[in-house]
């Protein structure tokens, strides 16, 4: 499974989003360190969940980083992360 996939998937289970975008950015990223040369390494991720409600940016982000806790320990090696309550995107 691709790891664009799974990273949607973990985080519509984890976090039941209202909006869930995930890019992967590997390709602007090929040879660097931490780069796979199959790609999907670095990716960039934007969440709008009631989950973040009342949440700081930091807890939000150890959210983000639980749900995807095996593939940052093997398979993604940047991750950009834009998290939002529902409440802060209809401002």
């Amino acid at each position: 499974m691709r790891v664009c996939t799974t990273i949607e998937q973990k985080l519509t289970a984890a976090l039941s989003p209202e909006h869930l975008e995930v890019i992967d950015n590997s390709a602007k990223h090929a040879g660097h360190a931490g780069a796979h040369p199959s790609g999907e390494s670095h990716f960039a991720v934007t969440v709008v969940s009631s989950a973040f409600e009342g949440q700081s940016r930091v807890q939000r982000q150890r959210m983000v980083y639980a749900a995807l806790a095996q593939e940052m320990t093997a398979q993604i090696h940047a991750l950009e992360l834009k998290t939002f309550s529902p409440s802060e995107v209809k401002e």
